[in-house]
């Protein structure tokens, strides 16, 4: 594919755009840690929201709900879909909590919140895991989407699509900081959505697949469009469906979707200027996260199944394609090769700012870690805020480095979304209870991190896994002792086990330690009151007097918010299949929603935003 001039203006102008706000930025960001990992904790709840919103946008997500589209149809997303609870559990219960601990990373709660070497231990091991190990695999998805966007719309080889998007991408990151990956958040998110929705139109709207009524009666996709799995499907509705919504959400952790909050996420909360701030946020991202922009990747994954039916299709139309990097997540970008001119401009910056949104937060996520979390505490506690800031564009530097040699070696999106579902299973449980249980300790992390990471290697990777769930054996397919599909939630059940008992084992933390904690957090609730008695014992007041237990309310408006934004999603989707009788009803169903779930956060007695 051939860009004209026009596209190329348009592509230099936003490249050039993002660099000013980076350089502008620079100054202010580089004063010292808070600036340049929080933005100074003034950030308004609308530019977080749309920060979250544009980070989330990232290259490998349009190819990874394609890939999911053109294998399990629109209903496999609710491998992601299902993500929606510990959001909206994130945004009424969770996003207050973060904020009250007016932590700089959520790395640091953890000697906040538990005692002793461990909680010393599990802090820097957890900085490192998540910092270094999960962040670069995570990137590394979002720079391979990039290297297959590069190879089939501009026919630049890998190393050429990450030597211009990543050096620019590294520059901006280092020298702007959160500010400018927040100021240039705002400008990524409504360039990425202006082309992802160019790029529906038309695709939806070639010859070959002529409008969306010939797509939804087109026979190639009449069994990919049900927004839920057919229930004669036992296994895919069991997989797709059953256990993303009553295991995955709860037990697993993932970047930006952390049961309890966490990541970025986190790092966007605690920037936020107050809870309320923090609240409004989170719940914007929720709302256009699921419910609306995951729709003009999904009708131009509908329509590639007309255009390009199979891999054999693909391969023919891109000779040029390696064969390690062959897979269905390639339809989204062969797909824009056939927009028109200004238009694959606008759309080929939208992949760019994507990929630049999701990159930039990584980094600064991942360096402010490695800075705050490691170096300040293990290496040099007496460093100045000034060399606390060249060791954090120093971590930028090396993240980037390293996740990229990684995406050169990987084949396609859906490889990092599974391993890092499977790595985290069974730990969320843990992430949301340790606010509301006193027992939970640093060595109940501990023995979860491991033993999920084990189990998941061992069961993945040795035959133990074709003797528990079956496969094929010379050839031959063998029944396992259990069904395939009980994979995940068997490491989830091992792991939750072991991490239980563990804590039962091992002494709790010291009585100081949970009086500060509740004394700062107030978290209320039932798993507190041994921690309530001693403290009355000993005389100790840890209670303030103007807080009650939010979380039964929160819970509510949870629910409401659930069935608000999977509502809207259902909604959007029936609109667009022209199932109007469907749509007017789960547009009714939101609306009613929404009304509640105003009422119920008034009676709460606060409001999304001051």
């Amino acid at each position: 594919m051939v860009l004209s001039t026009l596209d190329y203006c348009i592509i230099a102008t936003f490249f050039l755009t993002t660099l000013i706000i980076g350089l502008v930025v620079s100054r202010r960001s580089g004063k010292n840690t808070t600036e340049y990992f929080l933005s100074g904790r003034n950030m308004p709840w609308w530019l977080l929201g749309f920060s979250m919103v544009a980070t989330t946008f990232s290259t490998d997500t349009p190819n990874l709900v394609t890939d999911i589209v053109r294998q399990n149809g629109v209903s496999g997303n609710w491998v992601w879909w299902a993500f929606l609870l510990t959001g909206l559990l994130t945004v009424f219960i969770y996003a207050r909590l973060w904020r009250r601990s007016n932590v700089k990373t959520d790395m640091e709660f953890y000697e906040l919140r538990y005692s002793g070497k461990s909680a010393r231990f599990l802090r820097i091991f957890r900085s490192v895991y998540l910092g270094f190990i999960f962040n670069i695999l995570a990137m590394s998805g979002v720079t391979l989407a990039a290297i297959k966007i590069g190879q089939v719309m501009l026919g630049l080889s890998a190393l050429e699509t990450v030597g211009y998007a990543g050096v620019i991408t590294l520059i901006f990151s280092a020298v702007g900081g959160f500010k400018g990956v927040v100021y240039s958040d705002f400008l990524l998110f409504f360039v990425a959505m202006a082309g992802a929705i160019g790029a529906a139109y038309y695709c939806v709207n070639l010859p070959e697949v002529g409008g969306m009524s010939n797509l939804i009666s087109n026979p190639a996709i009449k069994d990919k469009l049900a927004l839920i799995p057919s229930w004669s499907d036992k296994k895919a509705l069991i997989t797709l469906f059953i256990i993303p919504l009553a295991v995955q959400w709860w037990s697993s952790w993932y970047p930006g979707a952390e049961p309890g909050g966490g990541g970025y996420i986190a790092q966007r909360m605690l920037a936020a200027k107050n809870e309320n701030h923090a609240i409004g946020a989170t719940f914007f991202f929720n709302i256009m996260h699921y419910a609306l922009r995951p729709w003009p990747w999904i009708i131009v994954a509908l329509a590639s199944l007309v255009v390009f039916p199979d891999l054999a299709s693909l391969k023919e139309a891109f000779p040029g394609i390696t064969d390690d990097k062959l897979g269905h997540d390639l339809a989204y970008p062969a797909m824009l090769t056939r927009l028109p001119s200004g238009l694959i401009g606008l759309v080929a910056a939208s992949l760019v700012a994507a990929y630049m949104s999701t990159i930039s937060t990584h980094l600064n996520w991942g360096a402010s870690y490695l800075v705050n979390d490691v170096y300040k505490e293990f290496v040099n506690k007496e460093a100045s805020e000034k060399r606390l800031v060249a060791v954090g564009r120093i971590a930028t530097i090396v993240l980037m480095v390293v996740s990229t040699l990684i995406a050169l070696a990987l084949t396609n999106a859906v490889q990092i979304f599974k391993y890092i579902l499977m790595f985290g299973a069974g730990t969320g449980l843990i992430f949301i209870l340790r606010w509301f249980w006193w027992r939970i300790n640093a060595w109940s992390e501990i023995s979860a991190m491991f033993a999920s990471g084990v189990i998941s290697i061992v069961i993945s990777t040795t035959a133990l896994n074709r003797y528990l769930f079956g496969g094929l054996d010379n050839d031959l397919v063998t029944p396992g002792i259990f069904p395939d599909w009980f994979e995940f939630p068997f490491v989830v059940l091992l792991t939750t086990i072991i991490w239980i008992t563990v804590t039962y084992l091992t002494s709790p933390d010291d009585d100081s330690k949970l009086f500060d904690f509740y004394r700062r957090i107030q978290p209320g609730g039932p798993g507190w009151k041994t921690v309530l008695q001693r403290a009355k014992e000993e005389k100790v007041e840890i209670v303030k007097s103007n807080e009650s237990w939010f979380v039964p309310s929160g819970i509510l408006a949870m629910i409401l918010g659930c069935i608000l934004v999977y509502s809207c999603m259902f909604a959007t989707g029936n609109w667009i299949y022209g199932q109007y009788l469907t749509a007017s009803i789960t547009s009714i169903i939101a609306l009613t929603a929404g009304v509640l779930l105003i009422l119920v956060w008034k009676a709460t007695g606060k409001r999304l935003v001051t």
